[in-house]
C-alpha cells in the first residue's frame, strides 16, 4: 500500500456549496462508514492479536511453542499442521501422529495444547467473523442507498458514499438523512421540516427544524440551487448532538447557524415532502458516527479475580516444575546415569559417548529441559476451556433474563433485556444502588370530598374531567387578577405544538410536565390554540387573544427555567416558569411576603411528594426590550463561547421578577416500587437516590418508597451552603454515628444478645456476624442538598462524606445535576470495593449509568437514551428486584460453584502426573493418553458443569424474593473468594493422591491368570483416568441442586462417552498404540473393585461432610430449601412470595413522590425563527363539535378515609382510574 497523506489537525471546518474542488484541498472525509474491525485481508492478523492479547491465549501459546521444540517435545514443528486434519476424523490425527512420532525427553504432544486452543480460538474467531460479516453487509447496505445528489446543474441519483462534503442533496419522505445536512429549503409551509431522530437519542417523537428565512427562497428551484454558493465557518467535527455553531456568508451578509438548522445523518424524514441540504459533515465526520465509539468494556469481579488466581497458579506451576527440575538433576546423577543403555541420553547432552563432559553437566542439561517439559504437562492446572465455558454459561444466563415473563411489561409490550452477556454474575454481588427516582406515571388527584366542579360552559373542556375545589373557578369566573394571571403563564409560557386530529386539539409537548400544565389551563378556560414563529393564540373564556412573541428564552438542565417574551397592546411581558430556587433567586424585594407565603404552600406540596413549579412576570420598558435585543443577537451569532454569551443575556433580562404563584404535579409510584426497594434494602443493598427535587419532597419520596422508616435511628440532614459549614454538619453526623454505634455495641456485648433477624447467619459453614453488626449500628439516613454537595464533593473533603455515607443505610441527595450523579457514583467506586450499580430511565442519566459498575436503564417516558447506555434494561423499577435478587444471585451461586468445581477437577486430574513423576525417574513421562488430555476437558468433564451453571439454583425465585437475606453471601464474596479457591485446589490434591495410590496398591502385585502382571504403564493410565472422570462427574451429581433431565443426560453421558469412545479407540479399527488396553482393564474384576474402593474414599466424606454441617450449622439457604420441600411436600399452590407489611413515618403521610421539574430543550429558537409555522388555526376553528380534552387521570377519593390508618395509602392508589397513560396536573396554588 502506498502511504496515505496525513489530514491536518482540524479546529474549524470552510465548505463553499457546489464547490467540490475547493473543498477537496481540505481532504474532508466522504460519505463512506465503517463499522467493521476487519476485511480479507486484515482479519486473521487483527483477530490473533485481539485473542492473544488475553493473558492465557498468550500464556498457551508459549506453551505451544514449548511443544514443537524437538528437545522438549515429541513433534517436530511442521506437525502444528495436524490439528487442521483433526476436524476430517480422528484416523488421519492418528496416522500423522505416528509418521512423524521421534523419541523426546517427554510424550506429550503439541496435540494435547493444540486442540483445545485451536478449538477456542476458532470458535471465538468464528463469533468475531459473524458479527463482522453482520457489520460488514449492514454498511454496505447504507453504503450503497440511494439519494438525489445536485450534479452539474442536474439531480441524479448517487450512491451514499460518492457524496462528499459541499454537495446540495435532495431528501424525500420518510427517507433516512444521508449526512449531517444544512437545511435549504423545503416543502413545508415556512420551510419547516420534521425528523425523527430514534436512531440518534432513542426518542420517537417527531422533532422541527426549520431553514433560515433567506435559503428557504431557494424552494424547489434547480438553477437557484446551482448558483448556491455560500460559503460556511463552523466548527470542527465532534459528538456533541445537540450543538451546531457556525456562520454563513452570502451576498454579503452573514447568518448565524445553529442546531436547529441541522439535519444529522441517522435521521428520517418525516411528514414533509421534500427538502433540500448542503452536506457539512460526512461519513466518519458526522456526529453519528462520532458518537458511535468503543462502548467502554466493563470486567465483573471475578474476572479481575481470575487473574490474580491464574498468576498465582502459574507462580505454583513454576514452583513445582523447579521442584521436578531438580529432582531429576538428582535422579539423573545417582541413578540415570547407570542406565544409559536402556534410557540413553540425547546425543547432544554432555556426558554421552558423542560428547564430551560430566556426568553432573549431562544431568543439568537434562534437567533444564524437563523443566519445559513439566511446563507443559502442567499447564492443564488452568485449560483454556475455563474461558469458553464461562462465556458459554454466560450466554446462558442472559437469555434466562430475556426469557423471563415475569419481567415483561404487556402494557407497552417490552421485556427485560440483558444488553450484555459479560456482567450477570455481577448483579448478584450489587451493594450499591443509585436511582434518580422512583415514579414515572402523573394522573389528576385532588384529595377532597366536595361536590365535582361543572365545567360545562367551556366548550374544550373534557365531561370525563374531574375537579372538586370550585374556589379556584369562582376565582376566575369573578376575574380575580391573580388567578387570571397564573393561566396566562400556563397557556403562554411554553413551547407546546398544537395539533388537530380528527377534530381534536392534541399538543405535542417536550415533556410531560409541560403538557399537563398546558392541558390544565386549557380546561380552566385559557385554551392554547396555535402558535406561528411571531405570534400566540389564546382562548381565554371564549375570547381569543393574539400575543405578538418576541423571544423564547428556553429550558435546559443547568438555568431550570423558561421565559417568554410577549407583547399585546403595546405592553412587553416577561412571563417565567421554573424550579423555586431559581426563581425566587431573580424576584424583585417587594415579593417578600408573597414569597413567604408561597414557601409554605411549597412545603406543604413537597410534604405531599408533589414536584413543585413557580410562576413569575415582569413588564419590560421598550427601551430595555430593544437595547436587549440587539445585545442578544450580537450574543446569538458568535462564534465564541455562543451558549455563555447567551446565557448572560438571559441572566439579565430574567431579574425583578413578580411572583405569581405556583403549582404542583404528582408522579404516581410506579408499581411494586416500595416493596422492591424495602426488599433490596434487608438483602443488604445500600440504595442512594439521587434526585433533583427540592429537600422535602426527597425525604417524603424517601418515606413513599420506604426508603425511610421510623425504626431507624437518625436522619442526618446536611444543607449548609458554605465549605466550613458543610464540614461541621458532616462532621457531627459522624460522631454521632460512631456514638450511638459504640452506644448499642456495648449494651449488645453486656447482654450478650445477637440481633440477626432472628438468629446468625452460617455461610460455607461459618458464622456470618456481619449481617447482625449492619441490623444494630446501620439504621441511619443521611440527606444531602445540592448545594452542600457541591462541597462535600471537594477533594478536600469527600472521604467525610464517602465515610458518613457508608455509616448510613440510605442516602437522599437532592437538587443535584447529572453530573453530580456521575462524581457520587465515581466516589463510590473508587474508594470501595464493592459493586455499583446506577440505574435512570433519562438522558441525565447516562453519565451516571456509564460510571458504575453496572448500569440499567428503564425504557420510559423520557427516551430511550438511558436504555441505549446501559448493560441491562427493564421496562418497571420494580423489575430491578427480580433482576438482582433472582438472576443476579443464580448467576453468582452458579458461577462460583461452577468455578471451584472446575479448579477441583483440573487439579485432581493434573497432579496425577506429579506422584507418577516419583516412578519414571522424574522424565517428564504422561500418565495419561494425550488424547485424553486433549479430551478431558473438551469432551468428558466440560457438559455436566456447563449445565449445572446454567440451570442450577439452590431455592426457586419465588423463595429468593421472600428471603432477602440469601443474597448477602454476594456482598462478601463468600461462595467464591481465595479462601474458597484453595479450598477447591487442596482437594484437588488430596483427590488426585487417592486416584494415584489406591489403583497403585490395587495393582501393584496384581498378575494374571496365566502368571503375568496385570497392569502396565498403559493399562495404569486407563485405570486412573477411568475412575477419575467417573469420580468428577459424580461430584459434580453431588454438587447439582436442581435437577433436570438435561443434567442427567449430560453426567451420566459423558461417563458412558468416556467407556464408549476408550473401547472403540483403542480397539484394532484403528491401530492405536493403545490397542488392547481398555478391554484388558475393563475385563477384571481388580479394575471395578477398584473403582468402587475410590470412588467411596473419594465421595463419602464429602456426603459426610456436608450431612453434618447440614444438620449442626445449616445455612439460610439450607433453611429455604427445606422450607422449600416441605411446601412441595404439601402441594400447597399460589403465589409463595411474602412482601413485608408496609412501614410509614406517620400515618398521615399519602403514599406519593416526586422528583425535579422534568424537562428539555424546546422548540424555543425555532418557533421565534421569524417564518410562520404550520398553520393549524384554520383547521382548529373549522371544527363542528367541541374539542375534547384527552390524556386526563383521576382519583375517585370518596372512599378515603382520612382517620390515619396506614390503610389509606393503599386506598388512594387503588381508587385510580385511568382514562390515559400520560400526565396532568395537580394542584395550582395562587397567591
Amino acid at each position: 500500500m502506498w502511504p496515505k497523506k496525513e489530514k491536518p489537525v482540524e479546529l474549524e471546518r470552510h465548505i463553499r456549496a457546489n464547490d467540490p474542488e475547493n473543498n477537496k484541498q481540505f481532504m474532508y472525509a466522504n460519505n463512506y462508514i465503517r463499522t467493521t474491525k476487519y476485511n480479507v485481508f486484515s482479519f486473521f492478523p487483527k483477530n490473533m492479536f485481539e485473542q492473544f492479547q488475553r493473558l492465557a491465549n498468550a500464556y498457551f501459546l508459549c506453551l505451544l511453542i514449548l511443544q514443537v521444540i524437538p528437545a522438549i517435545s515429541s513433534l517436530p514443528w511442521y506437525t502444528t499442521l495436524v490439528p487442521l486434519a483433526f476436524v476430517l476424523g480422528i484416523t488421519a490425527v492418528k496416522d500423522a501422529v505416528d509418521d512423524f512420532l521421534i523419541p523426546a525427553i517427554s510424550s506429550l504432544t503439541p496435540l494435547t495444547t493444540i486442540i483445545p486452543l485451536v478449538a477456542v480460538l476458532a470458535v471465538s474467531a468464528l463469533k468475531d467473523a459473524v458479527d463482522d460479516f453482520r457489520r460488514h453487509r449492514s454498511d454496505g447496505q447504507v453504503n450503497n442507498r440511494l439519494s438525489f445528489v445536485l450534479r452539474d446543474g442536474k439531480l441524479v441519483e448517487e450512491r451514499w458514499h460518492k457524496v462528499v462534503v459541499g454537495d446540495i442533496i435532495k431528501m424525500e419522505n420518510n427517507q433516512f438523512v444521508a449526512a449531517d445536512l444544512l437545511l435549504l429549503s423545503t416543502s413545508e409551509p415556512h420551510s419547516l421540516c420534521y425528523i425523527e431522530t430514534a436512531e440518534l437519542d432513542g426518542e420517537t417523537n417527531l422533532k422541527v427544524r426549520q431553514a433560515l428565512p433567506e435559503t428557504a427562497e431557494l424552494e424547489n428551484d434547480i438553477k437557484k440551487l446551482t448558483d448556491f454558493n455560500a460559503e460556511i465557518v463552523c466548527e470542527a467535527p465532534n459528538n456533541k448532538l445537540s450543538k451546531y455553531e457556525g456562520t454563513m456568508k452570502w451576498n454579503g451578509k452573514t447568518y448565524s447557524l445553529d442546531n436547529d438548522k441541522m439535519l444529522l445523518r441517522g435521521c428520517v424524514l418525516r411528514n414533509t415532502q421534500w427538502c433540500y441540504g448542503l452536506v457539512i459533515f460526512a461519513g466518519q465526520d458526522s456526529k453519528l458516527m462520532m458518537n458511535s465509539g468503543k462502548s467502554i468494556f466493563k470486567r465483573t469481579h471475578i474476572d479481575r479475580l481470575l487473574n490474580i488466581l491464574i498468576i498465582g497458579i502459574f507462580i505454583f506451576l513454576l514452583s513445582l516444575c523447579l521442584a521436578m527440575t531438580i529432582a531429576c538433576g538428582i535422579w539423573e546423577t545417582y541413578t540415570g546415569q547407570h542406565f544409559q543403555a536402556y534410557l540413553p541420553w540425547e546425543t547432544f547432552v554432555p556426558g554421552t559417548p558423542s560428547k564430551d563432559g560430566t556426568v553432573a553437566e549431562g544431568a543439568t542439561v537434562i534437567s533444564m529441559l524437563v523443566f519445559f517439559s513439566y511446563i507443559i504437562i502442567f499447564n492443564t492446572v488452568v485449560p483454556i476451556s475455563l474461558y469458553v465455558s464461562v462465556e458459554i454459561f454466560r450466554l446462558a444466563n442472559s437469555f434466562w433474563i430475556n426469557w423471563d415473563v415475569k419481567m415483561y411489561y404487556k402494557k407497552v409490550d417490552t421485556p427485560a433485556r440483558a444488553r450484555t452477556t459479560t456482567l450477570n454474575e455481577e448483579l448478584g454481588q450489587i451493594e450499591y444502588i443509585f436511582s434518580d427516582k422512583t415514579g414515572t406515571l402523573t394522573q389528576v388527584i385532588l384529595d377532597t370530598y366536595t361536590p365535582k366542579v361543572d365545567f360545562s360552559d367551556n366548550p374544550y373542556f373534557e365531561s370525563s374531567f374531574e375537579f372538586y375545589d370550585s374556589q379556584l373557578l369562582t376565582a376566575i369566573r369573578n376575574g380575580n387578577r391573580q388567578a387570571h394571571r397564573f393561566f396566562y403563564i400556563l397557556s403562554l409560557c411554553h413551547t407546546v405544538m398544537p395539533e388537530v386530529k380528527d377534530g381534536t386539539l392534541e399538543y405535542q409537548a417536550q415533556s410531560p410536565d409541560e403538557g399537563a400544565l398546558v392541558g390544565a389551563a386549557r380546561n380552566f378556560g385559557f385554551v392554547f390554540k396555535s402558535r406561528t414563529p411571531q405570534t400566540i393564540t389564546i382562548e381565554v373564556m371564549g375570547k381569543e387573544e393574539v400575543y405578538e412573541l418576541l423571544c423564547i428564552l428556553d429550558f435546559n438542565n443547568v438555568r431550570k427555567r423558561m421565559s417568554v417574551i410577549v407583547k399585546k397592546d403595546g405592553k412587553i411581558m416577561l412571563l417565567c416558569k421554573g424550579a423555586d430556587s431559581v426563581i425566587y433567586e431573580r424576584l424583585h424585594s417587594s415579593c417578600n411576603n408573597d414569597k413567604e407565603l408561597t414557601t409554605h404552600h411549597l412545603n406543604e406540596f413537597a410534604q405531599d411528594g408533589l414536584r413543585t413549579l413557580c410562576l413569575a412576570e415582569k413588564e419590560i420598558p421598550a427601551n430595555v426590550w430593544e437595547s436587549w435585543k440587539k445585545k442578544h443577537h450580537e450574543a446569538s451569532t458568535s462564534l465564541q463561547d455562543r451558549e455563555a454569551k447567551v446565557d448572560e443575556m438571559y441572566e439579565e433580562i430574567e431579574k425583578d421578577l413578580i411572583l405569581v404563584g405556583a403549582s404542583a404535579i404528582e408522579d404516581k409510584l410506579q408499581d411494586g416500587v416500595p416493596d422492591a426497594i424495602a426488599n433490596l434494602a434487608d438483602a443488604g443493598i445500600k440504595i442512594w437516590v439521587l434526585t433533583g427535587d427540592k429537600q422535602e419532597t426527597a425525604i417524603n419520596i424517601g418515606y413513599s418508597c420506604r426508603l425511610l422508616t421510623d425504626e431507624m435511628e437518625d436522619i442526618f440532614v446536611i444543607d449548609a451552603e458554605s465549605f466550613d459549614e458543610v464540614k461541621n454538619q458532616m462532621s457531627k453526623a459522624l460522631e454521632d454515628v460512631k456514638r450511638i454505634n459504640r452506644e448499642k455495641k456495648e449494651a449488645s456485648d453486656e447482654h450478650d444478645v445477637r440481633i440477626a433477624n432472628g438468629g446468625e447467619q452460617f455461610y460455607n459453614g461459618g458464622v456470618n456476624n456481619a449481617v447482625a453488626d449492619d441490623n444494630i449500628c446501620n439504621e441511619f439516613a443521611l440527606v444531602v442538598n445540592g448545594h452542600s454537595l457541591i462541597q462535600a464533593l471537594k477533594p478536600e473533603m469527600e472521604q467525610l462524606l464517602l465515610e458518613l455515607g457508608c455509616s448510613c443505610k440510605a442516602v437522599i441527595c437532592c437538587r443535584v445535576t447529572p453530573l453530580q450523579k456521575a462524581l457520587v457514583v465515581d466516589l463510590i467506586k473508587r474508594n470501595k470495593k464493592s459493586v455499583t450499580l446506577a440505574i435512570g430511565d433519562g438522558a441525565n442519566d447516562v453519565s451516571m449509568i456509564k460510571t458504575a459498575h453496572i448500569g440499567v436503564g428503564i425504557s420510559g417516558q423520557e427516551g430511550l437514551q438511558a436504555v441505549l447506555a446501559s448493560d441491562y434494561s427493564i421496562s418497571q423499577f420494580r423489575y430491578l428486584e427480580r433482576l438482582l435478587l433472582v438472576h443476579g444471585r443464580w448467576s453468582y451461586f452458579r458461577m462460583s460453584k461452577f468455578l471451584r468445581y472446575f479448579f477441583y477437577k483440573n487439579f485432581a486430574f493434573t497432579l496425577c502426573h506429579l506422584w507418577f513423576a516419583i516412578f519414571c525417574g522424574f522424565s517428564a513421562q504422561t500418565l495419561f493418553d494425550p488424547y485424553f488430555i486433549s479430551f478431558y476437558n473438551l469432551f468428558y468433564t466440560s457438559m455436566p458443569c456447563l449445565f449445572m451453571a446454567a440451570f442450577d439454583q439452590d431455592v426457586n425465585d419465588s423463595y429468593s424474593l421472600r428471603y432477602p437475606k440469601l443474597y448477602t453471601p454476594g456482598l462478601s464474596d463468600m461462595l467464591f473468594n481465595k479462601k474458597v479457591f484453595l479450598l477447591g485446589v487442596s482437594e484437588g490434591f488430596i483427590t488426585s493422591l487417592i486416584l494415584f495410590f489406591i489403583p497403585y496398591g490395587v495393582f501393584h502385585w496384581a498378575t494374571n491368570p496365566w502368571g503375568t502382571d496385570l497392569i502396565d504403564h498403559q493399562s495404569f493410565g486407563v485405570v486412573v483416568a477411568s475412575i477419575l472422570v467417573v469420580a468428577v462427574n459424580l461430584r459434580c451429581a453431588l454438587d447439582t441442586s436442581y435437577w433436570t433431565g438435561f443434567n442427567h443426560f449430560v453426567i451420566w453421558g459423558s461417563i458412558i462417552l468416556y467407556f464408549c469412545f476408550i473401547l472403540t479407540m483403542y480397539s484394532e479399527v484403528f491401530n492405536y498404540t493403545y490397542m488392547g488396553t481398555a478391554y484388558q482393564v475393563y475385563s477384571t474384576a481388580n479394575f471395578w473393585l477398584c473403582l468402587l474402593l475410590t470412588i467411596t474414599i473419594l465421595l463419602v466424606p464429602v456426603i459426610a461432610y456436608r450431612f453434618y454441617y447440614l444438620d449442626t450449622q445449616p445455612t439460610l439457604s439450607d433453611r429455604a430449601r427445606l422450607k422449600q420441600r416441605i411446601s412441595k411436600s404439601k402441594s400447597r399452590s399460589g403465589d409463595m412470595v411474602m412482601r413485608r407489611q408496609s412501614t410509614l413515618r406517620r400515618s398521615t403521610r399519602s403514599l406519593r413522590s416526586g422528583y425535579a421539574f422534568a424537562h428539555q430543550q424546546g422548540f424555543g429558537e425555532l418557533i421565534t425563527s421569524g417564518l410562520n409555522m404550520r398553520q393549524r388555526v384554520e383547521q382548529s376553528e373549522a371544527r363542528s363539535n367541541p374539542v375534547q380534552l384527552t390524556k386526563v387521570k383521576r382519583i375517585d377519593s370518596s372512599n378515603n378515609s382520612q382517620n390515619g390508618n396506614s390503610n389509606s395509602e393503599s386506598s388512594h392508589v387503588n381508587n385510580v382510574t385511568e382514562h390515559d397513560h400520560n400526565r396532568h396536573v395537580v394542584f395550582s396554588e395562587k397567591l
